[in-house]
């Protein structure tokens, strides 16, 4: 979808979503108002720890479904679950464990290659390896963090991803949020795509960095803020930018979408900007041997100035990685907090992900890494074709393991989640404030795991719910996507 920021629902779904926020707000406020003139306050004296307005969405609205989120579990993620079953919702009480579990088809993991569970290779090394040298190094990797495993580790991962060198963290997250704001600064441009993850707004908020963002996978509208930004120069001064930095995504988590990168390539090189790809759902799940979408569309990773990915999707694991030029990342290891002071990745944590690179790149003398990719795209645009065929409305490109479903509505959010759950599957609902106020979703993740006979029951399923709880939008000749 070029030029997309989020979707348009039908005229009637559109009418009745509008219509529901307006009732939870007013009656949200209502209570509350109520509640000040009513209900004493219980420190006086003191300011309010937080304003009223600042959790208004938090104790109206999430409180009332927030048993459709943060669901505890008692296995590994593998195809299938065990999902603890907790007490129904009272208030802002905390939901209480009954005791009970409910087997689940999981289709709410990022376990793509289906790592994260017990496998053949992968799980006897990374035993071995924590008789050997423990849970944790409980030291960063400038101080005493460092093991022969960890040097062994970069040169995997730079090998994997085609990169000159890496720099490892222990959080996916911190990756963005810690390293953008050590390559851009004040006096630098950042020109992000609308629908980035929350790491790279937090990273790009961080770095005082002058920030504009061009319509999702809108390359026309990407071209024409570099070519104005080159012109006007910076603010007030119409000085030269220090630099200009493109950020994208290979997998966009809440699309399912990839980005255009032979297209975003070509203006990066014609405008001389620097590009910095997040691979962090795409690497090991894109391309016939996981080398995400540089693989996938044909660039060369040496192309990218800065390529991100994490190990907490695909490879079963935890952390991220930066990669890129060895200039660039002997100067990130020295400017980069999270290398200098956050404790660096344990030891399992880095055996779980060279072994599962071993497996994808054929170094256990099997031919199961290759396997689980071809598995994983079979299964991913199976599912997504018989879900469109039944009629809902799905985001996302061919061999993406990630595919929304259109729910609209926030009073779909609950009913599709319980129901679904009830049925025996464990899925991710998503609305507003993470997507925009008209575009809840239900979202999928496919995995290599799951079996042909789990995705038809699947789909069974989801066929019942999604007729009772009116989902089927894709039927209506209504739905549009609206372009900005």
């Amino acid at each position: 979808m070029s030029g997309v920021d989020h979707v348009q629902p039908p005229f009637a779904a559109a009418f009745t979503t509008l219509a529901t926020w307006m009732f939870f707000f007013l009656f949200g406020h209502l209570r509350d108002l109520i509640r000040k003139r009513f209900v004493p306050r219980k420190a006086k004296g003191y300011a309010p720890i937080r304003q009223d307005y600042e959790d208004f969405y938090t104790r109206r609205m999430y409180y009332r479904i927030h048993d459709c989120w943060n669901r505890p579990i008692s296995s590994a993620p593998d195809a299938w679950i065990d999902v603890m079953e907790r007490s129904a919702p009272r208030g802002q009480a905390a939901l209480e464990v009954t005791g009970t579990t409910k087997r689940c088809l999981n289709l709410s993991s990022y376990n793509y290659l289906g790592f994260a569970a017990a496998d053949e290779y992968c799980t006897p090394r990374v035993q071995e390896v924590l008789k050997q040298y423990g849970a944790s190094m409980c030291s960063s990797r400038l101080a005493a963090g460092t093991t022969e495993h960890h040097l062994a580790f970069d040169k995997e991962v730079a090998e994997f991803v085609g990169c000159e060198d890496v720099l490892t963290f222990g959080m996916g997250f911190a990756t963005n949020s810690v390293i953008i704001p050590a390559l851009v600064g004040k006096g630098c441009l950042v020109l992000s795509d609308s629908l980035n993850h929350a790491s790279i707004v937090s990273g790009v908020r961080g770095s005082g960095a002058k920030v504009k963002v061009f319509i999702h996978n809108d390359v026309a509208h990407l071209e024409r803020l570099l070519r104005d930004s080159i012109a006007y120069g910076q603010p007030k001064t119409r000085r030269p930018w220090k630099k200009i930095l493109i950020i994208v995504e290979g997998i966009y988590s809440m699309e399912g979408e990839m980005c255009h990168l032979p297209e975003i390539m070509e203006l990066k090189k014609r405008y001389k900007a620097y590009l910095f790809l997040d691979e962090a759902h795409s690497i090991g799940a894109v391309g016939a041997h996981g080398g995400g979408v540089c693989e996938h569309f044909g660039v060369s990773p040496r192309d990218v100035d800065v390529m991100m990915g994490t190990f907490t999707k695909s490879f079963g694991s935890c952390g991220g990685y930066i990669g890129g030029p060895r200039a660039l990342i002997q100067c990130l290891r020295r400017m980069g907090p999270a290398h200098c002071y956050a404790t660096s990745m344990s030891v399992p944590a880095v055996e779980q992900v060279i072994s599962a690179m071993h497996v994808l790149r054929d170094k256990d003398g099997s031919s199961r890494g290759p396997a689980k990719i071809r598995q994983l795209h079979d299964n991913a645009n199976y599912f997504r074709q018989k879900l469109q065929s039944m009629g809902c409305f799905v985001l996302g490109s061919s061999d993406s393991p990630v595919m929304p479903v259109m729910l609209f509505n926030p009073g779909k959010i609950s009913s599709t989640s319980r129901l679904l759950f009830e049925r025996g599957i464990a899925m991710v609902v998503v609305g507003f404030p993470a997507t925009p106020l008209l575009s809840a979703r239900a979202r999928i993740c496919i995995s290599a795991s799951h079996s042909r006979e789990d995705l038809d029951w699947a789909l069974q399923v989801l066929d019942e719910v999604s007729s009772v709880c009116l989902i089927k939008y894709a039927r209506s000749p209504q739905v549009t996507h609206l372009i900005h």
